[in-house]
């Protein structure tokens, strides 16, 4: 939506619908009158700087999205934007590095909010080590790594069912964010090959109790089965730092813990 054009009304318009709420929903959950949230909308009425940020509170709309609906207000941003390579983000890049050095033996990595690789402790570099260079050099998109045919995709033993779970997640992102970036790239995976042969059966006695999607890969040390963690920094009020995300892949039994263990010793 950051591409989108109009004024703050407008886009508070169009961030409600997404949210699928009323004008009287909102209104009554933001403590506003219909009639004043209507006026708001309509152009009517020009938000102030305050009401802009108690009403993009209540839609949940990510910081960068708040900043640009005060801009159409007329209104300076309230977030500060600090690239993921800008000076000022060194001390945060840093901690991210320090969570994900934390995960060790165990894969762990940082994506920002398009999925583009920040960055990856040792034991994730590993992983990834095998794919073909094109999808290793620049911005490493890690959604496209994980599926494409020339990424991990051939070594994923339950691929239909852990593209199922990302391709869902994205889904996800692209209703929170309404980014079109993100839509482009669910467009451009969802085409990637992925043989049915592959799906396991509903009746899979490997499935049975499973609480949780699985990454099963093929490696040297035999199967490896991870269950994938999401860590978001809740309390950022800045907007690069707002839109990291730590993915981290721990063991799903004995075996792949021994594994990761035995190969980080080594």
């Amino acid at each position: 939506m950051s591409d989108a054009t109009g004024n703050a009304g407008e886009l508070l318009r169009r961030w409600r619908q997404r949210r699928a709420l009323s004008q009287l929903a909102l209104a009554s959950e933001a403590e506003i009158s219909q009639r004043h949230l209507s006026f708001l909308e309509s152009g009517r009425s020009r938000p102030s700087r305050d009401m802009v940020l108690h009403l993009s509170e209540r839609l949940e709309i990510p910081l960068r999205e708040r900043n640009l609906i005060l801009t159409a207000a007329g209104h300076a941003p309230h977030y500060p934007h600090r690239g993921p390579d800008a000076p000022e983000f060194s001390a945060v890049r840093g901690m991210i590095d320090r969570v994900l050095h934390g995960h060790l033996p165990h894969p762990a990595l940082a994506v920002d909010r398009r999925w583009t690789l920040i960055s990856a402790n040792p034991a994730a570099r590993k992983l990834m080590a095998g794919a073909a260079p094109h999808l290793l050099e620049g911005k490493v998109n890690v959604l496209r790594l994980s599926l494409h045919p020339e990424g991990l995709a051939p070594r994923i033993l339950n691929l239909p069912e852990w593209r199922a779970h990302l391709l869902a997640r994205l889904k996800h992102d692209i209703r929170q964010s309404a980014d079109a970036v993100l839509a482009a790239l669910h467009d451009e995976i969802a085409a990637f090959p992925c043989p049915a042969s592959t799906t396991p059966p509903a009746s899979d006695p490997e499935r049975e109790g499973r609480i949780a999607v699985p990454l099963r890969l093929r490696s040297g040390a035999g199967p490896l089965s991870f269950l994938s963690t999401t860590t978001v920094f809740g309390t950022a009020t800045e907007v690069t730092l707002s839109e990291v995300t730590i993915e981290a892949f721990l063991p799903a039994d004995d075996r792949t813990a021994r594994a990761m263990t035995q190969a980080a010793e080594g």
